[in-house]
């Protein structure tokens, strides 16, 4: 791991016990002395703090740069109003999904988008061959703290007590301790919660801040995983990629509705052409599931999956044990007449044909702060 890099809080994972792997080109804590079972039982009780400092952080300066962006993403940003955030897809010529990120309108004519760590050289990349030369494309050197649990409000009350007025998806700027810091109302676990943007010389005291707080307790990329994957949300390069289209991932709502046949702005985005024909035709062959297991025995990621009479049908994606639900979770692709709601398909384990229910997600209620 001599090359990999680290995120402003490295120092403090070392110092409160975290098992250090590489991901996505860092040193990041896969779990911590607490262990990942109880780390996640613990965000979901109470509240989990999260360095996430690895993601990328782009600001898109320029002239009316929604217009721009949305020539790369099938999403709505042009009706994203200032202060709020939506989730868009960067899109290949082919329809494929090339990330997924997050778009705030940050007002003065700025987007302020995150993305995936393993994804953003290349993200940072198409921003600045696809909307040209009228664009600065600024990658910010913050760290990225998530807050996460149905207690992250009562902690924030006392450290920015104004920024618990935002509900889901919306995105301010305020100050903690006089640490000038972004806040949104989000998150990566079906939990209510913040994500914090603050200055990389800040960030280690204004974790240790929020680890003071008695609800409080640090969490790693183990836990992390299956918080999203019991929400029903996907990981990009197992559950999207480049060979997976919007559609097919059961992520039609990723389509803004101005942006579909008959919108107002329909279509202008990368793959539109295969996009909105899958939406219209509803023709694509196969879709993103939940599945739940029976047992405890996990079901893990490139599993194949089978139908009752032994045909191949699709594959795991993301897989592993739900200890809110106490039993196996994962979600995979199957053929699009295999994926009804209650149909039962059969996982290879070791051999074995392991029997799960295709499920709605998420597998747990979310608990996002609505308003």
């Amino acid at each position: 791991m001599t090359d990999l890099r680290t995120t402003p809080l490295y120092d403090l994972h070392l110092e409160l016990g975290g098992k250090m792997v590489e991901f996505a080109g860092y040193r990041m804590p896969v779990q911590y002395p607490l262990g990942v079972k109880k780390e996640h039982e613990h965000t979901r009780a109470a509240c989990g703090l999260f360095d996430v400092s690895h993601m990328g952080q782009v600001v898109v300066h320029g002239p009316h740069p929604a217009q721009a962006l949305e020539s790369l993403v099938c999403a709505d940003i042009v009706g994203l109003a200032q202060g709020t955030q939506r989730y868009a897809l960067f899109t290949g010529t082919g329809g494929g999904i090339l990330d997924d990120l997050m778009v705030v309108n940050a007002g003065d004519g700025q987007l302020y988008l995150v993305v995936n760590a393993a994804c953003k050289a290349q993200d940072i990349a198409h921003l600045r061959t696809g909307l040209g030369g009228d664009y600065r494309i600024e990658e910010l050197d913050r760290g990225l703290l998530a807050l996460q649990g149905p207690q992250a409000a009562a902690v924030m009350r006392r450290l920015c007590p104004a920024a618990c007025e935002l509900t889901f998806m919306q995105h301010e700027r305020f100050a903690i301790d006089a640490i000038p810091v972004w806040i949104s109302r989000s998150g990566y676990t079906g939990e209510d919660g913040f994500e914090i943007s603050v200055p990389t010389e800040d960030a280690e005291r204004l974790a240790r801040m929020l680890l003071a707080q008695p609800e409080v307790e640090v969490i790693g990329l183990g836990a992390r995983d299956s918080l999203r994957l019991e929400a029903g949300l996907c990981l990009y390069g197992h559950d999207i990629d480049q060979t997976t289209t919007p559609i097919e991932a059961n992520l039609i709502w990723a389509v803004g509705k101005p942006r579909r046949i008959g919108g107002e702005r329909e279509a202008g985005f990368l793959g539109a052409d295969v996009i909105l024909h899958q939406l219209q035709a509803r023709d694509h062959r196969r879709k993103r599931v939940g599945l739940l297991g029976e047992g405890r025995a996990p079901v893990r990621e490139g599993a194949e999956l089978f139908d009752a009479d032994g045909h191949s049908i699709g594959q795991v994606t993301s897989g592993g044990f739900g200890p809110t639900l106490g039993r196996p979770v994962a979600m995979g692709y199957v053929a699009s007449e295999s994926a009804e709601i209650d149909n039962v398909v059969y996982a290879e384990v070791r051999g074995k044909r392991l029997a799960m229910t295709i499920s709605k997600m998420p597998f747990v209620t979310p608990g996002y702060h609505r308003g």
